[in-house]
């Protein structure tokens, strides 16, 4: 840990990559004071791609790095693990832990057509917990589409979306077409993975008719009133050799963040 940008309790918040930016902001924005830790472990993207197992064991290493921070809440800013694996993390740290769920609940509510659906990396869509969690939520999960969206995923963690806007504009537009056509009467979709509110733009220029919901802001709600800190965010990354520190640099910078960067790795990764 840098000495020189020491936090007090901070919150921390992480996923496979620059998806929980967002919900960093978000936090910033809602708790001026609060010291932040942001942690891109971008050498495991994507989360949605590994076993359950596998999956748990990066969760466990993940905690046990952040701890060494002392934070005060942590949030798993990925819908994978907050859906498939957040009862076994539970008890494997003693701070609260805060997951991202589909905004379900809310979807169905302003649906005017009674059909809306779950964009989402395919382990998740394809998940029993994602289903159990559909059937708690309403009597009629048939009208409750589970859709992948790996491929509009990768357009974030590529950098396309910022450095490729006319490709990416072509790769959405084709994604939302088939969607709707496979998916008659849906008009609200839930971007349930962190990197999906990126394209929110990209989305409404070719569904303007369609309401897209982010839970991010739902997430920030929970989180209360924080820990007075001196308002510092610092940011942790991990790298691989398909997506490297440059890369997601040349993404911070091109977004306008300025944050202090260090390049870390866990226990599995050295």
């Amino acid at each position: 840990m840098r000495t020189d940008l020491k936090l007090y309790k901070p919150i921390a918040v992480f996923d496979a990559g620059i998806g929980s930016y967002a919900i960093v902001d978000l936090i910033r924005r809602k708790l001026p004071h609060q010291d932040i830790l942001y942690f891109a472990d971008r050498a495991n993207f994507p989360y949605g791609r590994k076993p359950r197992s596998e999956l748990l064991g990066i969760m466990r290493q993940t905690l046990d790095f952040l701890m060494g921070y002392d934070p005060s809440a942590i949030v798993i800013a990925s819908n994978v693990p907050s859906i498939t694996v957040m009862d076994d993390m539970v008890p494997m740290t003693n701070v609260r832990l805060f997951g991202v769920l589909p905004p379900l609940p809310e979807a169905l509510a302003q649906s005017r057509t009674g059909k809306v659906g779950i964009m989402g990396v395919q382990s998740m869509i394809d998940s029993p917990e994602l289903r159990h969690f559909v059937a708690r939520h309403t009597d009629r999960p048939e009208n409750v589409a589970l859709i992948n969206a790996s491929s509009m995923v990768d357009l974030v963690e590529s950098g396309d979306f910022l450095f490729d806007p006319a490709g990416t504009r072509q790769k959405v537009d084709h994604f939302l077409q088939g969607l709707f056509v496979e998916h008659l009467g849906i008009d609200v979709l839930t971007l349930s993975s962190t990197h999906l509110p990126w394209l929110l733009p990209y989305f409404l220029d070719c569904r303007p008719s369609c309401r897209f919901l982010d839970p991010a802001e739902a997430i920030v709600h929970t989180i209360g009133e924080g820990t007075r800190g001196s308002g510092k965010t610092i940011g942790l990354v991990t790298e691989s050799a398909e997506y490297r520190v440059d890369a997601f640099r040349a993404m911070l910078t091109k977004l306008r963040i300025d944050i202090p960067l260090d390049v870390v790795s866990l226990p599995s990764q050295r």
